[in-house]
């Protein structure tokens, strides 16, 4: 309890005292609905209706999915990236809230042990991919060691090179092996991001969701965005390719996150007007959505 109201203590104060005046400026002027980052294709969030209509035909095409997946014995691994509070756990949700637990599980690894530090990097993942049937959800993956690692220096230098070289290939087994892997990257803009951490940090109910890296990540947005896109260059190919999703408004990215999903996966029976078209305003590769937005 200790720690969790020193950290909400340290997250208004580095508003108060260290955000960037526009980013004060923003979070306190904004509405509810209205979208913080500029450029952001919507100015207000998705309504109630629209998005109950649309989440419950893609919830329809899930389950749908899932069946096929256990018929045909198809493994199926979906990676959700993305800043602090950029909404992955929420939009992993939305996809597995109907499934069979059976055959769906998330994967959110804590920090490594003792031993698995002295494993080979990709060891302690490849644990938890996807057998016969199996969606696997990972909230965050590897891809902790070009991003969060290398931010915090939990990696050296050379390790995280180790990793450019290896994930490329390590990727290319896996989909040359069969997986279906689809790799999403949720992007938010750092007054929106900023106003997330708030709203955790003055809700009781949603505090147990911040932690010291949160805290500490607030005043390493730049470091953040140098390393975001220095991986996304580095592992955005061809046969694992990356989906950036604009993720200022949560209904929007949940339903674009279900839709890219669901258009990447061929699965039996998968009514492509009840799944819908990805919209090329909120997500596309990685050189043509904004990762660094103010």
């Amino acid at each position: 309890m200790k720690e969790e109201t020193a950290l909400c203590a340290a997250i208004e104060g580095y508003f108060r005292n260290e955000a960037p005046a526009g980013v004060r400026k923003a979070v306190e002027a904004a509405g509810k609905d209205h979208a913080l980052s500029e450029g952001y294709p919507y100015d207000a969030a998705l309504k109630g209706k629209p998005y109950r209509e649309a989440n419950e035909a893609l919830q329809i095409e899930i389950v749908k999915m899932q069946a096929w997946a256990r018929r045909a014995g198809a493994r199926v691994a979906i990676l959700f990236e993305g800043r602090d509070a950029a909404g992955k756990g929420g939009a992993i949700r939305r996809f597995s809230r109907n499934l069979n637990p059976r055959g769906a599980r998330i994967v959110a690894l804590p920090k490594p042990s003792d031993a698995e530090a002295g494993q080979w990097y990709f060891q302690r993942y490849a644990a938890h991919l996807p057998g016969p049937g199996e969606i696997a959800f990972f909230d965050r993956s590897w891809y902790n060691r070009g991003v969060v690692e290398h931010v915090f220096g939990f990696c050296g230098p050379a390790e995280r090179e180790r990793f450019f070289r290896q994930v490329p290939g390590f990727e290319a087994m896996l989909v040359e092996d069969g997986i279906i892997l689809v790799k999403l990257w949720l992007t938010i803009g750092r007054a929106e991001q900023m106003r997330r951490f708030l709203d955790r940090a003055r809700d009781p109910l949603r505090r147990w969701k911040l932690s010291p890296i949160d805290v500490a990540s607030l005043e390493k947005w730049d470091a953040y965005s140098a390393a975001i896109g220095e991986t996304l260059a580095r592992s955005h190919t061809a046969l694992a390719p990356w989906t950036v999703l604009r993720a200022d408004d949560k209904r929007r990215a949940r339903i674009e996150a279900m839709r890219v999903a669901l258009n990447r996966i061929d699965y039996e029976g998968r009514d492509l007007k009840a799944v819908g078209a990805p919209d090329p305003a909120l997500s596309g590769p990685p050189d043509r959505m904004p990762l660094a937005q103010e």
